[in-house]
């Protein structure tokens, strides 16, 4: 992390002195050097996000590993889970934060996640003999991809769209909704209360920085 150590915001950890090894695409960027400029509401909601609860409220015990092997996977955190997706996505479960809408063919959110994990438990060991999170990655990107590839086929009663809408739409939101995500895309963090001056296209605050590598792919880089 860059500038004067904040008493309110944890310091350092993992994921820092990991990124510190890579190139960034935004060099010197910490969004949470601007956390005191925050209303301290949203202060306290952000860098809860930095360490949630060690365990989820919401999965049980035979569907944790399921659900983190999933969400690494689809996040790109197999190897290095720094971001606590499967955390924030069973805190949001069980607290009933949905998107507010479903699919009129589809359970309810939360029991959809339940269903959808014990089928994928189900694929794991017809393809290989183990449960998902206990298969070989070659075998649970097999799995995970012959969902996406039924598109809007049946998969155990499910429409298998849906299911992948609803696996990648959790995730997701989890993911970037961390300040480790924000600084990898560089993003500035909540407007509110302190606004913008310098809106307008290739315009940049002063505490924003630009993207070092703006032609690069980030895919294919791994960046």
């Amino acid at each position: 992390m860059t500038g004067t150590p904040r008493p309110d915001v944890p310091q350092p950890g993992h994921y820092e002195r990991q990124q510190a090894g890579r190139r960034p695409r935004f060099p010197g960027f910490d969004v949470l050097d601007q956390a005191q400029h925050w209303d301290q509401v949203t202060r306290d909601l952000v860098t809860s996000r930095l360490k949630p609860g060690s365990r989820t409220t919401f999965f049980d015990e035979k569907e944790i590993p399921c659900a983190r092997a999933l969400l690494n996977l689809l996040t790109g955190q197999q190897d290095d889970p720094a971001i606590p997706v499967l955390e924030m996505v069973g805190t949001r479960l069980a607290a009933g934060e949905t998107d507010g809408w479903r699919y009129d063919d589809m359970p309810e959110d939360g029991q959809a996640w339940r269903d959808s994990l014990g089928y994928l438990d189900e694929d794991s060991r017809a393809r290989c003999g183990l449960p998902f999170a206990e298969a070989p990655e070659p075998d649970q990107l097999e799995v995970i991809q012959a969902v996406q590839d039924r598109q809007s086929g049946d998969w155990h009663g499910l429409n298998a769209a849906h299911v992948w809408s609803l696996w990648t739409r959790y995730a997701c939101t989890a993911r970037y909704s961390h300040p480790h995500a924000w600084n990898e895309i560089g993003f500035s963090g909540p407007a509110y209360p302190r606004g913008y001056k310098n809106a307008g296209v290739d315009k940049l605050e002063g505490y924003e920085v630009r993207d070092a590598r703006p032609s690069g792919d980030p895919i294919r880089e791994g960046a």
